[in-house]
């Protein structure tokens, strides 16, 4: 079975963004240790907005992250940050922001305190006001002055944000940036992220959350196994994917005696009836959904609901693990 040609992938996303070189430019990129490669011939360019890198736990995100931010040296191909080397030009690193998964904290100094470390490693010239404006923007003002032992995952997480944003980044790089934050903190970071990328900034996230990335990403980026296996808008993705049907959950009040009535028509492949609903995989969602209501009104079937079950990153990542 062949699959889909991701060269032609259209990325939507990046009508408005594309000219100019890019950010990050990640041109075969292999990385191995020992005799287990991680990372294989990996090739993408990262412009402003927000990308996400998506891919199961041992994909080679975490891997890709440390090349591009120079703390891993790649095995072969190149790696360029702005132009330049993240790994010999240390100039680079007053431009980037970077927030990794497993990164400790000092418990014993207040959130203020510690983003005021981060702005003086950094060489911020007026720490003080660059660490209460970042603090604000990670709504922790009031837990400011509190060390950062009473403060919960969710709010580690945040302060953490604080400190790689007190510089002012250009390129922000943030690798499973959500793990512990609460719903509510989830959309406030969400929100922050969407004002970054509109003043400009160019965001990469890493993450496995994948319903949020998706709502985050103009562009995505899905590693399996250590190797590229799409990029672009991920609904041009779905559709590349033609050698599969999509799935369509039907809900009515005579299941039955619409399975029986789909069954022949051209845009159905196959019905599966499942207690109460409905699920039709169809090869030509549009022809489904324009015959699905002359059908059910001809079967005197009523209709409550229709969903199609593909539409989203959790089902195209879920087909190209399973490739």
């Amino acid at each position: 079975m062949s699959g889909p040609d991701w060269a032609n992938v259209a990325d939507k996303s990046l009508a408005d963004g594309s000219a100019g070189a890019p950010i990050v430019r990640v041109d075969n990129v292999s990385k191995w240790f020992g005799s287990l490669v991680a990372v294989s011939e990996v090739s993408f360019d990262v412009r402003p907005g927000i990308t996400g890198l998506l891919g199961p736990n041992g994909a080679g995100k975490t891997t890709l992250l440390r090349m591009i931010t120079g703390l891993a040296e790649v095995s072969q191909g190149e790696v360029t940050v702005f132009g330049g080397s993240p790994r010999t030009d240390p100039e680079l690193y007053r431009r980037i922001g970077i927030m990794v998964e497993h990164e400790g904290s000092y418990d014993f100094l207040t959130g203020r305190r510690f983003v005021e470390l981060a702005a003086r490693l950094r060489k911020v010239a007026d720490v003080t006001r660059a660490a209460t404006t970042s603090i604000d923007r990670v709504n922790l003002a009031d837990a400011a002055d509190r060390p950062i032992k009473t403060y919960s995952r969710g709010m580690r997480q945040r302060i953490r944000l604080a400190a790689t944003l007190v510089h002012e980044p250009e390129l922000l790089i943030l690798d499973e940036p959500l793990n512990g934050a609460d719903p509510r903190q989830r959309i406030e970071f969400q929100e922050l992220l969407l004002r970054l990328a509109s003043e400009g900034r160019t965001i990469l996230i890493s993450s496995h959350v994948l319903e949020e990335v998706e709502l985050l990403a103009s562009r995505v980026l899905l590693v399996v196994n250590g190797k590229l296996a799409a990029e672009g808008d991920f609904h041009a993705i779905r559709e590349a994917l033609d050698d599969r049907p999509y799935q369509v959950r039907i809900l009515c009040d005579r299941p039955r005696a619409l399975a029986a009535g789909l069954i022949g028509l051209e845009a159905v492949d196959s019905v599966q009836l499942d207690d109460d609903t409905l699920i039709v995989l169809s090869s030509n969602v549009g022809a489904l959904q324009a015959s699905l209501a002359h059908s059910a009104a001809d079967l005197g079937v009523r209709l409550t609901g229709v969903e199609p079950l593909d539409d989203s990153l959790e089902s195209v990542f879920g087909y190209l693990v399973d490739r």
